[in-house]
């Protein structure tokens, strides 16, 4: 009898054992996953990030664990590259459509959500330029944007124009004529925090190569029938250097970094301000400090427009745009599987009704893929009106070049236009460097 209570017992214990081991492997499996953020710390409100956006989403999904990595700018870039590298595509990614997230896409790391988004019925709720596959670098949709983005916006200060006896200049002709009456008034021209090299190629050359090139000019190369030497596309990078040699923009801007140029522009260093859309969430109120870069009594005196008319260009009235940002899922997790439903689950909230208008509160967006939020109806400050208007500034809309080129073809112009501004490459030696990297790009596609 003893000898049988023995076995039983033991049958007992090896049971319960398998039904943990069985718990913990389907617990470990399903519902942890990975995500990785891109969290900007120079941005009004971010902080309201975790109990506006985070904490939410885990309320109401008790069953999914998050573990976040929280990075920004290049530090995540990397990262997402080493990822790709290494095979290790987290579960859930912050992406771009295409440019700085190049290898998401063409690498096929991130999962066709067409499925889901059809699945569940998004295409009611969601613009058709955020679900057009052909917006995205995978050819596919890859990523659920949340935002369509204008990457060039020029900022204007009519506190500093007003004290140097000036108004908005509508030319380029007039803007150089601007530069040393605001420099015997101790101002800068135009701030642009240029020590990263993403953001003059994004924030204002890609929208001069739509001036100088027209509609559609990236279009010429990628079939063949245009090169990055052509004169439009020297012309550009020309007028780039016509910049710093008119001292429209100091030279001195490739030193000043990215996360430094909202504080020069909104303590009255400059007249003008080149950045993205997004970066009116640096100027409004953070709500958990009640402090504003720029008070809302003064916002009325900034205007959000496009850069002034250039003499000679095709095209004029014209800004460049993108789809926004969004979510992604890994590739690698199984189609149909609990860990899947979880990541989509959090992917819809990320890029959802709900979070889409927190980020248009909160400057993080100024023009939504959602089509069910009514933006007159929210509690905006001044410039985020502003934002939203931008729209009305501009006629046309010309690609962003590290949205439409591989990243071995656009980073020797991001190079490139900073060594302009050195002076150590000539706008011809960059195109030049522009199309060889091209042409040993579209080899290695073959």
């Amino acid at each position: 009898m003893k000898n049988v209570k023995i076995v039983l017992l033991l049958a007992m214990v090896a049971a319960l054992g398998l039904s943990v081991i069985g718990c913990k492997k389907k617990s470990a499996g399903d519902g942890e996953l990975r995500v990785l953020n891109y969290y900007d710390m120079t941005s009004a409100n971010i902080v309201q990030e975790e109990p506006e956006i985070w904490a939410p989403f885990l309320k109401a999904n008790p069953d999914v664990k998050i573990v976040r990595e929280d990075l920004f700018n290049d530090p995540f870039h990397n990262k997402v590259e080493a990822y790709a590298a290494a095979g290790q595509t987290p579960d859930v990614v912050y992406a771009w459509p295409s440019g700085r997230s190049t290898s998401l896409h063409t690498q096929h790391l991130l999962k066709d959500l067409a499925p889901l988004v059809q699945k569940d019925g998004l295409q009611a709720t969601y613009s058709k330029t955020a679900l057009d596959p052909a917006g995205q670098g995978a050819n596919y949709i890859a990523m659920l944007p949340r935002a369509v983005t204008q990457t060039h916006a020029f900022f204007v200060n009519n506190e500093v124009l007003k004290a140097a006896g000036l108004t908005p200049a509508k030319t380029y002709a007039e803007l150089k004529a601007q530069v040393p009456v605001l420099k015997a008034k101790g101002y800068e021209t135009v701030i642009m925090p240029n020590q990263d090299t993403w953001v003059m190629q994004s924030c204002l050359f890609s929208a001069i190569a739509g001036r100088f090139g027209g509609a559609g000019w990236e279009q010429k190369i990628l079939s063949g029938q245009g090169k990055f030497t052509d004169k439009d596309f020297v012309d550009a990078l020309t007028f780039i250097k016509t910049l710093y040699d008119d001292g429209v923009i100091a030279k001195s801007s490739v030193t000043l970094g990215y996360g430094e140029g909202p504080g020069q522009f909104a303590t009255n260093k400059g007249a003008y301000y080149i950045d993205g859309d997004w970066r009116i969430g640096a100027f409004i109120t953070d709500s958990s400090t009640g402090q504003a870069l720029i008070s809302p009594d003064r916002q009325p005196n900034f205007q959000v427009t496009v850069f002034p008319d250039i003499e000679g260009a095709r095209l004029n009235k014209s800004t460049s745009g993108i789809l926004g940002t969004g979510w992604g899922i890994s590739a690698a997790i199984p189609a149909g599987s609990a860990k899947e439903d979880a990541a989509w689950r959090l992917v819809k909230w990320l890029s959802g009704k709900e979070v889409q208008t927190f980020l248009l509160k909160t400057g993080g967006i100024s023009t939504p893929t959602r089509t069910d939020i009514d933006t007159s109806a929210l509690p905006l400050e001044p410039l985020q009106i502003a934002g939203t208007n931008l729209g009305k500034e501009y006629s046309t809309t010309t690609v962003v070049i590290d949205g439409v080129f591989a990243g071995p073809v656009y980073e020797p112009i991001n190079d490139g236009l900073q060594a302009i501004g050195m002076g150590t490459q000539t706008p011809q030696q960059v195109a030049a460097n522009a199309q060889r990297a091209f042409d040993a790009w579209k080899a290695d596609q073959k």
